[in-house]
């Protein structure tokens, strides 16, 4: 058997668990501690969430789009091939050394979507620009921690708070769409949603393609 490499860690910010980044072969893993958050070939879920919540927008002549959550860069390249040519798209990424490891160890798995010059990174939290945003984006796309409830960021919960969802509300334009992943469902968070005012779309998506097994994940699609 291929054996585990580890290529970096570091600690990630406000709770001092690591953040693990390994290599098999052609295959790579990002851990904290020992969980883990992404794998290289079981990404179908994410593409997912990307492709439902641009499909809402294509009427849109530049879409201006926020992505909380880089990953390995899987849900930003299928944005990207659903958007037009005059989109511009955010990507709000916590921990800096994920974007490195995206421009580098990673860049090759989706296609190095952070060059396309339709791509700005901010290396911050994706609340700092929902709060300071009014009937600004088409789309927003949470990809963070491992969904409505916090793993590696105890502060990411406070996304998925009804305070949180009604400033991603505000944040959006009429006819927007919040799209949400997570690893299982949550009925408190639908109902959040609604309250919110979204109209809420959940979809249950396989996380590999094509595959019976590999379990089920969660999309949810609110639209303004």
């Amino acid at each position: 058997m291929i054996p585990w490499i580890l290529l970096d860690k570091v600690p990630t910010p406000g709770n001092g668990k690591e953040l693990r980044l390994y290599q098999r072969d052609t295959e790579y893993s990002i851990k904290v501690s020992t969980y883990e958050l992404i794998n290289s070939r079981v990404h179908s879920s994410e593409d997912a969430l990307a492709r439902l919540a641009c499909l809402k927008i294509t009427n849109k002549l530049e879409q201006r789009i926020l992505i909380g959550g880089l990953g390995m860069g899987f849900t930003l390249r299928v944005a990207l091939n659903n958007l037009k040519v005059r989109a511009h798209v955010t990507v709000a990424e916590l921990v800096p050394v994920v974007v490195k490891w995206n421009r580098s160890f990673l860049a090759h798995l989706a296609g190095s979507p952070l060059i396309d010059k339709r791509v700005t990174v901010y290396e911050g939290d994706v609340a700092d620009k929902i709060n300071t945003a009014q009937d600004l984006y088409h789309a927003i796309i949470l990809d963070v921690d491992n969904g409505t409830q916090g793993l590696t960021q105890k502060k990411n919960d406070s996304l998925y708070t009804l305070k949180g969802l009604k400033a991603a509300y505000t944040a959006l334009q009429s006819g927007g769409v919040l799209a949400v992943w997570s690893a299982g469902p949550d009925e408190a968070f639908t109902h959040r949603l609604r309250k919110a005012k979204f109209k809420v779309e959940e979809t249950r998506v396989r996380r590999r393609s094509g595959c019976k097994g590999g379990g089920l994940t969660v999309v949810w699609i609110a639209m303004k």
